[in-house]
């Protein structure tokens, strides 16, 4: 046996090839870095304050759920704080907003509510039929496959 090393033979149709695909994926990350930087000056719009106030409401009344821990959280005193804080927007933009923006606003408040009123409801018959107990833990008539912690707290 020899110790001769295998020759390595690189033609020009292999280079201009890996100098395309190169050419090619910086085309594609500068695009990338574009669009990007395009969504991060885009102007936040009135739809996008309403909508962010209105996750934060839902999410509060359990009904989306955290998105670092991914459970759910029933906390009614702070989903009434985001839905109160929609309800003075609405208020304080009355004839101010095109109707577009109206609309959604005051749909979003309406639903929001129409949401709490439920979900406090049944917390509060929960509590009266002992289910739960007022701080959310398991009350004496819990079914017996309810979480220790249904609430999150």
């Amino acid at each position: 046996m020899t110790d001769e090393k295998p020759k390595l033979i690189v033609d020009e149709d292999w280079k201009s090839e890996a100098n395309r695909e190169k050419e090619k994926l910086a085309s594609q990350q500068a695009q990338a870095a574009k669009a990007k930087a395009e969504q991060a000056a885009k102007p936040i719009e009135f739809s996008d304050v309403v909508r962010l106030m209105a996750s934060q409401a839902a999410m509060y009344l359990g009904i989306i759920p955290e998105p670092q821990s991914q459970q759910r959280i029933l906390a009614p005193d702070m989903a009434k704080t985001h839905i109160d804080i929609l309800g003075v927007l609405e208020e304080k933009t009355k004839g101010n907003l095109t109707e577009e923006e109206a609309s959604e606003l005051s749909e979003t408040v309406r639903e929001l509510r129409n949401i709490f009123v439920e979900t406090t409801g049944a917390v509060d018959k929960a509590i009266a039929e002992g289910k739960i107990n007022p701080d959310g833990t398991p009350g004496p008539n819990a079914p017996a496959d309810l979480p220790a912690d249904p609430v999150g707290s």
